[in-house]
């Protein structure tokens, strides 16, 4: 009887280190290939557009499978890099366990942007799938690369700094005009001044340095700007609306004191009452008794260059128009927010 156990313990053990060895070559895995990309194909073009439905899928990049020589599951990431780069900053573009990502147009735009892709420019974009394995995502394998051209595009308006007495002369945090449109160079804003600045244009990554373009006054204070020989711009204290174009090299700072007016305040539609710049939010605000009823932001104490009533679909203040204040009677705090050019918004929030 003690055989028959010692026989039956030892084919159990037998069979568990059988077990035990086949379960260790299962797990034994070596890079045998890596994937290669079957869509799209090398050379296709894509040419992005902001006026098309952005949640429309653009591209899907496919794959089949990279080979580790047994069945095992696979990571993939898909990277994009600006042609002729050989990936030496690659963005990070999505990862899957699929062998397929799809990117709508808002999310390949931004994609290829960052890969260093100019906007409204045809360039080349070069993608590769690496694959691996594991939670380590151990072994990985990398594709050869295709190149598709891509002609992305940005919704964001070109700006310029306006360094000078007002914040300590340093490009990096000084307040922005910005331009109409992407390749636009008619620059506004509105920007607290205390004597002496100039315009610094950014490099070529958007930061604001010295070092780069920068322009300033021709010297005969006429609203003239130049690159070489130049002075820096002038004038006193105070809360401006600042214009400059560096294409036909003119500037100008026009003082604006901006109020609230309308039945909504106290004084109606008669007169303004004035807002109080806040250095350190750059921004204009008042505390103020308000009824429900009509108002707007005027500058000036005037009707005319400047007037802020109508709210457009991305919630931007703009010309001409009432705003409407349909809360109950009460004391409020209002911010008109000018410090963004060209977005510019207003909150208002009961005391």
């Amino acid at each position: 009887m003690k055989n028959i156990f010692k026989f039956l313990f030892l084919l159990t053990f037998v069979a568990f280190i059988s077990c035990d060895n086949e379960d260790q070559e299962l797990l034994t895995i070596s890079t045998v290939g890596g994937s290669e990309i079957t869509a799209p194909t090398s050379g296709a073009v894509y040419v992005l557009n902001p006026e098309e439905e952005q949640t429309n899928t653009i591209i899907t990049v496919t794959w089949n499978n990279a080979d580790y020589a047994v069945p095992t599951a696979i990571n993939y990431i898909v990277e994009f890099a600006k042609a002729g780069t050989s990936f030496a900053e690659p963005f990070l573009a999505g990862s899957t366990s699929n062998n397929y990502l799809s990117w709508n147009i808002t999310e390949f735009n931004g994609a290829a942007v960052s890969a260093g892709l100019t906007p409204f420019l045809e360039e080349g974009l070069d993608i590769r799938i690496t694959s691996s394995v594991g939670s380590l995502k151990s072994s990985p394998q990398v594709s050869e690369p295709i190149t598709v051209y891509v002609t992305p595009f940005t919704t964001d308006l070109p700006k310029i700094a306006v360094p000078g007495n007002h914040q300590g002369w340093e490009p990096t945090t000084a307040p922005t005009l910005a331009a109409s449109a992407f390749g636009q160079t008619d620059y506004e804003g509105y920007v607290w001044l205390d004597g002496e600045y100039k315009f610094v244009a950014p490099n070529e990554t958007g930061g604001f340095f010295w070092g780069n373009t920068d322009w300033g006054d021709d010297g005969s204070s006429t609203g003239k700007l130049v690159e070489s020989d130049e002075v820096n711009c002038t004038t006193t204290t105070g809360y401006y609306f600042v214009k400059a174009d560096t294409d036909l090299l003119t500037y100008s700072a026009t003082p604006v004191s901006w109020g609230i007016i309308g039945e909504a305040t106290p004084n109606g539609w008669d007169s303004d009452t004035d807002l109080i710049y806040d250095a350190t939010t750059q921004t204009l605000s008042i505390d103020i008794h308000l009824i429900p009823g009509a108002f707007k932001f005027r500058g000036n104490n005037e009707w005319g260059a400047f007037d802020l009533g109508t709210v457009d679909a991305d919630g931007i203040l703009t010309s001409g128009g009432d705003l409407t204040f349909d809360g109950s009677e009460g004391d409020y705090h209002v911010v008109l927010d000018l410090s963004n050019p060209r977005e510019y918004t207003y909150s208002i929030t009961a005391n």
